[in-house]
């Protein structure tokens, strides 16, 4: 399975089994964490066998349902730190889909002191994801109009649309969806529009943006 058959079959997933992550699965993704952290600056951790962080009444508001393992997204304050988080988490989150794994992003349901993993001097933890092997593969989102997420008309190019396409399959906060993309002369901005999460949002979706375009047509504005 590559990226954009994983962006196609990826579904938010808040029940899991039983079924422990190990082996050379476990050694892949935690090799990949490595890799992107290097690449980021952020400081991603998967945490294995752990229930006490999905084991309180916040993630039982959360409709979750044995999550025992997580990857946790800590890094440096900055005003950039948000957006970074959503770039970078999803492609673990899409990378753990291709090794079978299914996922759920989670921001507010689930016990953040009771969640064990390294924060450095003038870090944060921003946002975990749930990981595992769920009970079912989920079930597709509903998306926007590709009219309501960015501005097409007769001249934009195919990768433009199939870049929007892409985006539109990204999981964002409450299904949200707030973020505009536009191109002129094979240049892209995306903005994020005012929102719960909406920066961690637009990092996500642009993620999704470059796999589904391909980086090598356009530049970011």
């Amino acid at each position: 399975m590559d990226i954009l058959e994983a962006i196609d079959k990826r579904h938010s997933v808040r029940s899991y089994t039983d079924r422990r992550i190990e082996g050379e699965v476990k050694n892949k993704l935690e090799k990949f964490l490595a890799v992107i952290s290097g690449e980021s600056g952020l400081n991603m951790q998967l945490v294995t066998d752990e229930p006490k962080a999905f084991g309180g009444v916040m993630a039982h508001y959360g409709k979750f349902k044995g999550v025992k393992n997580y990857i946790t997204v800590v890094g440096k304050k900055s005003p950039s730190l948000q957006e970074t988080a959503g770039y970078y988490g999803e492609k673990a989150v899409l990378y753990a889909q291709t090794l079978g794994l299914n996922t759920c992003w989670v921001a507010l349901t689930y016990s953040k002191g009771k969640t064990p993993c390294e924060i450095k001097d003038g870090e944060k933890l921003c946002v975990v994801i749930a990981v595992g092997y769920g009970e079912t593969q989920g079930r597709p989102h509903k998306s926007k109009p590709v009219e309501k997420v960015a501005v097409i008309n007769a001249d934009s190019p195919e990768w433009f649309k199939k870049g929007v396409e892409a985006a539109l399959l990204a999981p964002t906060a409450m299904n949200q969806q707030k973020f505009l993309f536009s191109e002129k002369n094979g240049v892209v901005s995306a903005k994020a529009k005012r929102g719960f999460y909406s920066k961690m949002d637009l990092g996500i979706v642009k993620y999704h943006f470059e796999t589904g375009a391909g980086k090598e047509n356009f530049e970011w504005a």
